[in-house]
């Protein structure tokens, strides 16, 4: 029996995986070790290791690493912690292979422990750019720290073979965060209010907005401008809260104290998969600068505005408004993406993420990947150089 390791740090990375864990729980050959740490263990970030209980998985191993601090000294020894703890975790629990997602600190931590243990690692989502995050560093990191690379758009594939990786090892499946959409029995406004004790009358905005961390010394004033341009904008507005990130509790302190001057504004720690698409398919418009707004909002046709660099490079489609950090630019965007024009300008809208069968290609690569001395051995991919080109010497 296999045993297929998957690191998961955050409710974020945790409803992108959920396909792919039933996949694995259900198949009697593979054997399941879920490595649970970050955000999912913090009472501060809604301590969501419960709602992976309380969802029938067993977790294999449990590392602490998060310092209760957003200052980069802070992140930086999170990081440090989390290597320490996979290394310990690695002895008691040592997967066949090892899935990490994305590019947070947490995912670079097991992605590092694995190395001295030859534990080859499989990276889902490579490639990709996000030119106003530290991210890009540690999502690369982790590609050439990994041995298989299942990446979301055939752009983001050519980018991991730029790094030096074999096209053997790159896969083209689609983001796997696409594949629950299809299968998810969405809530109604009423449903929603009710779990989550929200009040939803008409269509909200959706927000959510993380600290930008390659400008983390300007985070209040990012969530400054964007708090502006929601008063002046006078719609109801439901906010969920940002990532264990550099300058995060800025961002959750700011939003406090909007929500209790805004009769129309609420919060929302942790909506999970089914709740989070749930008022995706009723909001009227997505504001901020998640990811999901990048990925999954395209599938249900949802207008976003999508502010500043933190997702700059990323592909995208026409549903998306980029705009900058100035309040007049965020209160344009969300004026045009709530119009009936630009609504109507969505259908038949294609996502370029794939069609919602990336976990089950996942599974199965994992499943049939020969797991041997050639797979941990990584040797560098060079491209062809053209003469024009070449390096010359000085």
């Amino acid at each position: 029996m296999r045993t297929i390791g998957v690191v998961t740090v955050a409710r974020s990375d945790y409803g992108i995986y959920l396909p792919m864990l039933r996949l694995i729980q259900a198949d009697p050959e593979l054997r399941l070790a879920l490595f649970v740490t970050g955000m999912h263990l913090s009472p501060e970030f809604g301590r969501t290791v419960q709602t992976i209980e309380e969802d029938g998985f067993e977790i294999a191993e449990r590392i602490e690493m998060l310092v209760s601090s957003d200052t980069p000294q802070a992140i930086a020894k999170s990081t440090g912690l989390g290597l320490i703890g996979f290394a310990q975790a690695f002895v008691n629990s040592r997967p066949d292979i090892l899935v990490v997602l994305g590019d947070r600190f947490e995912m670079m931590s097991a992605a590092l422990a694995a190395l001295p243990f030859k534990i080859p690692v499989a990276h889902i989502h490579g490639g990709e750019v996000t030119f106003g995050a530290i991210d890009d560093a540690l999502r690369h990191s982790i590609t050439k720290l990994s041995h298989q690379h299942f990446v979301a758009t055939e752009r983001y594939g050519a980018r991991v073979a730029q790094l030096g990786e074999f096209p053997s090892r790159i896969s083209v499946f689609g983001a796997p965060g696409l594949d629950s959409i299809g299968t998810t029995e969405l809530m109604s406004s009423a449903e929603l209010a009710a779990k989550f004790n929200l009040t939803i009358e008409g269509k909200p905005l959706l927000v959510t907005f993380h600290p930008v961390t390659l400008e983390y010394e300007h985070t209040e004033r990012h969530i400054s401008e964007l708090l502006v341009a929601l008063d002046k904008a006078a719609l109801p507005v439901i906010f969920t809260m940002p990532n264990a990130d550099t300058s995060g509790r800025v961002i959750i302190r700011a939003v406090n104290r909007f929500v209790e001057s805004h009769a129309e504004a609420q919060a929302v720690d942790n909506l999970g998969t089914r709740g989070y698409f749930s008022l995706m398919s009723v909001a009227s418009a997505m504001v901020g600068n998640s990811s999901s707004g990048i990925i999954e909002a395209t599938s249900f046709q949802l207008p976003v505005v999508n502010i500043g660099t933190r997702q700059a490079g990323r592909d995208r489609a026409r549903n998306v408004i980029d705009v900058g950090y100035e309040r007049s630019a965020v209160l344009r965007g969300i004026r045009t993406a709530v119009s009936t024009e630009f609504r109507n300008g969505l259908r038949g809208l294609k996502n370029p993420y794939g069609r919602g069968d990336a976990s089950k290609r996942i599974v199965d690569r994992l499943k049939t990947v020969e797991l041997n001395q050639e797979l941990i051995v990584k040797r560098f991919h060079d491209l062809p150089v053209s003469a024009s080109s070449a390096a010359r010497p000085a």
